[in-house]
């Protein structure tokens, strides 16, 4: 699929917003991708990751891990586009440190590609790749259905990141924000409800 391509998915499931957002990072932006939009249809995202799986399999990941909420829909569609397990970090409710329970194990050496719905900051990989590299994973590569960094994430990580579609959307941190300083009310869409 082609940047283009996607972006269309995304803009016919009114998946990208224009407004006043709190991103999870907690910068603000006056776009919003809300992957979750596109998600709900199970056709989009078999489609979707089918098409990352072929930019990824190269890697030779052996597992494919990804943080809740965000990523579980794509972390699952990818693994079994690349026939490998999925699992998923969690956030601890009172420590909001990403943790992995559920049972889910990593064996000391196991190849893992980590994989979200969006990166803006590239924090809830960062953290969620650390938890499995603790426990003897390694990891070989980082992906996403859209890079909103215009493809500066690549500064992130120190693997291959792989992207299936790119957009460079502005944020700013809450005191430089321009949307504030207009007054137009901030928006917290997503998982996360906090201010």
């Amino acid at each position: 699929m082609t940047n283009e391509e996607v972006l269309a998915v995304y803009e016919e499931t009114q998946a990208l917003l224009k407004g006043h957002f709190r991103l999870s990072s907690g910068r603000h932006s006056d776009r919003y991708l809300q992957s979750a939009m596109v998600l709900q249809y199970p056709w989009h995202a078999e489609k979707l990751c089918q098409a990352l799986a072929e930019k990824v399999r190269p890697l030779g990941a052996q597992l494919v891990m990804s943080p809740a909420m965000g990523g579980l829909f794509v972390g699952h569609e990818l693994a079994r586009a690349l026939k490998v397990r999925a699992i998923f970090t969690e956030r601890n409710k009172e420590t909001d440190a990403m943790e992995l329970r559920r049972g889910f194990k990593v064996e000391k050496g196991e190849k893992f590609f980590a994989v979200e719905d969006i990166i803006t900051t590239g924090k809830s990989i960062k953290e969620s790749i650390a938890v499995l590299q603790a426990l003897g994973g390694q990891v070989v590569g980082v992906g996403c259905l859209i890079d909103r960094t215009g493809g500066e994430s690549a500064k992130f990580f120190e693997v291959p990141v792989r992207a299936l579609a790119s957009l460079k959307v502005e944020s700013w941190e809450e005191k430089d924000c321009p949307l504030c300083k207009q007054g137009l009310p901030v928006v917290k869409p997503g998982s996360r409800a906090k201010f």
